[in-house]
């Protein structure tokens, strides 16, 4: 499932809200340990483009 995640993540990457919606929608779905392994992976993957969006889902999530 986190693979799944991350794929679409990447597709909807080029919205700002399409992607904070598809990452909220994730921790209902992933794993305690998924989740943060999804946290590093948005971090890296897209902390540059929508690191205040990781920052504050993850803020909730965890």
């Amino acid at each position: 499932m986190l693979e799944y995640t991350k794929l679409i993540l990447r597709k909807v990457s080029f919205s700002r809200e399409l992607f904070g919606k598809e990452l909220k929608k994730s921790a209902k779905w992933l794993k305690k340990d998924e989740i943060l392994l999804l946290q590093a992976w948005c971090v890296l993957t897209f902390g540059d483009k929508y690191g205040d969006v990781i920052h504050d889902v993850f803020r909730q999530i965890l």
